[in-house]
């Protein structure tokens, strides 16, 4: 298995920007240290009250200037909001400052707000994101100069000033549990994962294909699939739930709203969660109305809290169960304090990675 420090850099109270950036840094300095294979962050736009991460190759470059060997990149870029050349340019500096360290995610986002504000084609994300995919793919494989005919991006002879260190390609991630865009990532050799709203029973069946169309294109090995959710580790179960469950059940209250007003988030809530139950995601729906409460998401296994053989054990079972190699951990969630953040990422590094270290799911 593989393990990556994920952050949405959720916005603290009481910190300026710099302070929050300067503890983030200190994470990944820890995590580089005790053997993580990761470090990867969102991009979000226009979320005061949320996310301050609206730059992720800023992310990975500031990342790997504090680091020695993690990996590090977006998870991912929200692609029809950047001019394809541009994009294409950053993530080949960004692999030259980061000496070949980066790993590119690419989304097509699903904030419509974000989009109003950049004139960005909403619409038509899906369609720019996978062609943007193939694109990069093929232009830094063709080398100088690089052309591309499109339905969606045209050049032709580009001439980039730096071109990627990795050959002929960064390692590139689409998030998705989308089954066309799974036979997209199979054909690419593009990895993927999914996030704590889909239910882990069901991904066997929705990543089985995407596993045997990776072999059918010839691509070597495996492909990684990821399982994102916040983690806390501490010396017992019981100090550890006593410490993080609160905290747990408000990590992600900034996806409905950044106040206190629990009648706009139920709102909120329950337009999401139809949203949804119209795509027939009813897990993901009923995972949404219960994403706040703590008690519901430790009774059914979607953050993983505990002292590290109950976390190591927790994720060998999940891992199993939900076709996933590579484990995406959110630390730095609620108002956790520093020092409780720190020692749950060492002792997540020091125990739980080599408990699971040689273990293969798929």
């Amino acid at each position: 298995m593989r393990f990556a420090h994920f952050a949405h850099v959720w916005g603290k109270a009481g910190m300026t920007p710099h302070q929050r950036y300067e503890q983030l840094w200190r994470e990944i300095a820890l995590c580089d240290e005790v053997g993580f294979d990761y470090a990867f962050s969102v991009e979000h736009h226009f979320t005061p009250g949320e996310s301050w991460m609206s730059s992720p190759n800023l992310f990975a470059v500031a990342a790997a200037a504090r680091t020695k060997r993690i990996r590090v990149g977006a998870m991912g870029h929200v692609v029809p909001l950047h001019n394809p050349i541009r994009l294409l340019e950053e993530i080949a500096l960004t692999d030259q400052l980061t000496n070949g360290r980066i790993e590119v995610g690419l989304v097509p986002g699903i904030q419509d707000s974000y989009f109003k504000h950049f004139g960005a084609n909403f619409a038509e994300r899906r369609e720019i994101t996978q062609e943007f995919a193939r694109f990069m793919k093929s232009a830094f494989q063709q080398g100088s100069p690089a052309s591309w005919e499109g339905a969606l991006i045209k050049v032709k002879d580009l001439e980039l000033s730096v071109w990627p260190v990795q050959k002929p390609c960064p390692p590139v991630w689409m998030e998705t549990r989308d089954p066309p865009t799974l036979e997209l990532c199979a054909e690419l050799g593009m990895h993927s994962g999914y996030f704590l709203l889909f239910p882990r029973k069901e991904a066997h069946a929705r990543y089985g294909p995407y596993l045997s169309g990776w072999k059918q294109h010839g691509h070597a090995g495996v492909p990684n699939i990821a399982y994102s959710t916040v983690v806390y580790v501490d010396e017992t179960d019981e100090i550890a739930l006593s410490r993080a469950k609160a905290d747990a059940g408000n990590a992600y209250k900034g996806f409905f709203s950044t106040g206190d007003d629990w009648e706009e988030i139920r709102k909120k809530q329950k337009e999401t969660a139809a949203y949804f139950e119209s795509r027939n995601d009813p897990g993901a729906g009923e995972i949404i109305l219960n994403m706040l409460d703590p008690d519901y998401l430790i009774e059914k296994d979607l953050v993983l809290i505990g002292a590290p053989d109950t976390v190591a054990n927790k994720l060998r079972a999940w891992a199993k169960e939900g076709s996933f190699n590579t484990f995406f951990g959110e630390f730095n969630f609620g108002d956790m304090p520093e020092e409780a953040l720190m020692r749950s990422i060492r002792l997540f590094g020091e125990h739980v990675i080599p408990n699971l270290r040689d273990y293969e799911p798929y």
